[in-house]
């Protein structure tokens, strides 16, 4: 089983609008349109099997909608998570919603929900996710649509790891894009997953092996972070790496399926 840990649809209403005003911001320019229809399109194309859809709630009246939208695509082949922006009044509400539509996690952005992952304002709403039993997500180190300071950098993402024990916790962009030498420093061997999203074309492959040798593959996700790079593309982009089957099974399916309780 193949799975891609983080992938971004919207719905086909709005993902014209909102993939060309995220290129734009980023400039980055997309791989696919963005829409539940492209990415089961590009999951066969790449022969992944599963998808670990991820929304961002930017607004508090958006956290609602995306649960509901989230539970209304997923199926086999989309795995939905729900967001919870920080400025909602309703959040316990919102995170016993998400349990019912039998979503598996919540995404948070600190740059675009305009937050610090160690906030002690957040930490509520991380407990009681935690003892829902759903899986934190953040997106983790600089992002490209943002100009300095990170929100969620190594140091401050270790706060929350080390607050939360036992929690389900995964950061994006192997840890924190861009920020890997403190990811070294700072997350390398905690209590945490990692995902591949959007950094294996960029970091270099003795600082990937020596996170990982330390971190443990057990604990690493593979991810593209659609529409943003082709799923084909960076499957192939994993395999180059040589790395021993087991290793690459784990990495490219099994350790997700296991965090996500999914039979293999």
């Amino acid at each position: 089983m193949v799975i891609d840990f983080h992938v971004h649809c919207f719905p086909e209403e709005i993902a014209g609008r909102a993939v060309t005003a995220l290129a734009e911001k980023s400039n980055i320019p997309p791989r696919s349109d963005g829409t539940v229809a492209g990415i089961r399109a590009s999951m066969k194309k790449a022969g992944i099997d599963k998808s670990v859809m991820l929304s961002i709630a930017t607004k508090p009246q958006q956290t609602q909608k995306i649960t509901q939208w989230a539970q209304s695509v997923q199926d086999e082949g989309i795995i939905a998570f729900g967001s919870i922006h920080p400025d909602c009044a309703d959040w316990k509400d919102e995170i016993k919603r998400i349990c019912e539509a039998d979503l598996k996690g919540i995404k948070f952005h600190p740059e675009y929900q305009d937050f610090y992952v160690d906030d002690p304002k957040l930490f509520p709403i991380y407990e009681k996710a935690v003892e829902m039993g759903l899986i934190i997500m953040f997106h983790a180190g600089a992002d490209l649509g943002f100009q300095p300071p990170v929100h969620c950098p190594p140091p401050r993402l270790r706060k929350v790891v080390k607050a939360f024990p036992g929690a389900k916790i995964v950061a994006a962009h192997m840890g924190g894009y861009d920020s890997w030498d403190d990811v070294e420093r700072y997350l390398a061997g905690e209590q945490l997953y990692i995902d591949t999203s959007f950094s294996l074309h960029k970091m270099s492959r003795e600082q990937f092996d020596r996170i990982v040798g330390v971190h443990g593959f057990e604990r690493l996700l593979f991810a593209t972070d659609s529409p943003w790079k082709d799923q084909s593309e960076e499957i192939e982009l994993l395999k180059s790496l040589n790395l021993p089957d087991d290793v690459l099974q784990a990495i490219s399916g099994g350790n997700a399926a296991k965090l996500l309780g999914l039979t293999c």
